[in-house]
C-alpha cells in the first residue's frame, strides 16, 4: 500500500545527509523501531529504501517521521528526491523489515554499532529503548568518515553526558586535529570498552564490510551469533 506524506521540513544533519521530515497527518503511521520504508517523489515510479530514524512514540508526539537521506555531489538530496522540499509529496510503502529491538526487561543490555547513515535505525531503537519503563543498559559505537559526518552527534553526546548510554565515536578518514575522539575503524578493543555485558543483544547497521568486521570482533569477545542482528546497506 502506498501512502503519500508531505514534507514538513528538511534539516541539514551533516554536510552529506539531510533529515527529510514527513508529516504523518491525522491517520498516523504505525511502525516498529528499526523498520524502513520505500520512498520516492509523489507519482514517480522510482522508490528506494530508507530506515526510519524516529522512534514510534516520538512519531506519535511530533506527528512526523524522519528519514536520513544521503546527498548527491551537487549538495542536494538523493538524486531521486532532488525536488523534495517543504510541501512536496513523498510516496512511501511500508513499513517493512525485521531489524528490530529484542524484548527487554530489567537487567537487559544492548550494544548498538553503526557506520555512516546506519545510525538511522539504531537511533530509532535507542530512543525507543530509553523510553521504556525499565531502560536497558546501552553501549553505542558509531563510526563515520569525518567528524562532521557524525549524524546525531550532539544528541548522542548529551545522552552519554547524562549517563544514559556509554558512547564511543570514531572517524576513519579525516585528519582533523580538533577532534578529541577516536580515529580508525571499529575494532574488538573499542567494542569491549562499551559492551554492557556478555549477554547483551547486539544490533549492527552499516556497509557490508563494517558489518562483517563487527561480527568477527563480537565472536572474539565471546558473543554468540544468535545475539547479533545486522542490517547492511550499500555505500
Amino acid at each position: 500500500m502506498i501512502t503519500t506524506l508531505k514534507v514538513r521540513e528538511i534539516v541539514h544533519a551533516t554536510p552529506r545527509t539531510r533529515l527529510l521530515r514527513l508529516d504523518l497527518g491525522p491517520e498516523g503511521f504505525p511502525f516498529r523501531a528499526g523498520q524502513a520504508v520505500m520512498a520516492g517523489l509523489h507519482g514517480s515510479p522510482l522508490r528506494k529504501p530508507y530506515s526510519i530514524a524516529s522512534a514510534p512514540r516520538e512519531a506519535l508526539r511530533t506527528g512526523c517521521i524522519d528519514l536520513l537521506v544521503q546527498v548527491d555531489d551537487a549538495g542536494g538530496p538523493d538524486p531521486h528526491l532532488e525536488l523534495a522540499a517543504p510541501g512536496v509529496g513523498v510516496d512511501i510503502e511500508g513499513p517493512f523489515g525485521h531489524f528490530a529491538l529484542p524484548r527487554t526487561g530489567p537487567g537487559a543490555s544492548l550494544l548498538l554499532v553503526a557506520g555512516g547513515t546506519g545510525i538511522a535505525p539504531l537511533r530509532s531503537m535507542l530512543v525507543d529503548a530509553l523510553d521504556q519503563p525499565s531502560p536497558p543498559r546501552v553501549g553505542v559505537v558509531y563510526s563515520a568518515r569525518a567528524v562532521d559526518e557524525l549524524a546525531y552527534r550532539d544528541e548522542l553526546e548529551a545522552l552519554a553526558a547524562a549517563g544514559r548510554i556509554t558512547l564511543r565515536m570514531t572517524v576513519t578518514r579525516e585528519e582533523n586535529e580538533a577532534w578529541p575522539g577516536r580515529r580508525g575503524r571499529i575494532d574488538q578493543a573499542l567494542l569491549a570498552e562499551v559492551l554492557p555485558s556478555r549477554d547483551a543483544s547486539c544490533l549492527v547497521c552499516g556497509p557490508p564490510a563494517l558489518v562483517n568486521d563487527i561480527r568477527a570482533c563480537l565472536r572474539g569477545l565471546g558473543i554468540r551469533d544468535k545475539a547479533v542482528v545486522v542490517e547492511r546497506y550499500d555505500d
